[in-house]
């Protein structure tokens, strides 16, 4: 780490990440793959090559960082996949909804499933895909929302394990990313 930026090498690729502090005793390095088409890619191609690709019939991703990158593995895959949202949208229907907290997220938070994509993952058997996992509390939230939804999560991927308090055991990633406590 120097002058407020940390040194990222991911899937061949290396990047400077701002250092963002998000509580009165933690920073943590800012991970934003929007807009980085040569990073999606690169940890696109990697991560496909560490899934158990022939038990995956879809994925699911929360809005809105890890939806890239979803795509591009779900078009390597040759699988479709769906998006849980963060709030309730007026075209859902019957949406499902769970409650969920995060370290970069201030105040209350949920993640819905639209009804439409329930039905697609009935039954299917899914990979849960998101940029990177911290606490593990978005996680099993949507573990949980998926399991409600007749779902069967087979997988969970993620480009960084942060070091945020998920052990990672269950968690196909490419690197780890430190935390900072001040």
């Amino acid at each position: 780490m120097s002058n407020g930026f940390f040194e990222l090498k991911v899937a061949g690729v290396t990047r400077q990440l701002p250092m963002v502090k998000v509580s009165d005793n933690l920073v943590i390095a800012s991970f934003v793959m929007l807009g980085d088409t040569e990073l999606v890619e690169k940890t696109a191609e990697e991560l496909v090559t560490r899934l158990p690709a022939d038990r995956i019939e879809m994925l699911v991703c929360l809005e809105a960082k890890g939806i890239p990158l979803t795509h591009s593995i779900a078009r390597r895959l040759g699988v479709n996949y769906v998006t849980v949202r963060k709030s309730v949208k007026s075209y859902m229907e019957d949406p499902l909804v769970e409650d969920v907290s995060s370290i970069t997220t201030q105040g209350k938070q949920i993640l819905v499933l639209d009804g439409v994509d329930r039905k697609k993952i009935e039954g299917k058997r899914v990979c849960v895909v998101d940029d990177v996992v911290s606490t593990g509390g978005s996680l099993r939230a949507v573990q949980r929302l998926l399991e409600k939804a007749g779902a069967d999560v087979v997988c969970k991927a993620a480009v960084l394990l942060e070091e945020g308090g998920y052990d990672g055991a269950d968690l196909v990633y490419l690197e780890r990313l430190p935390v900072f406590p001040l």
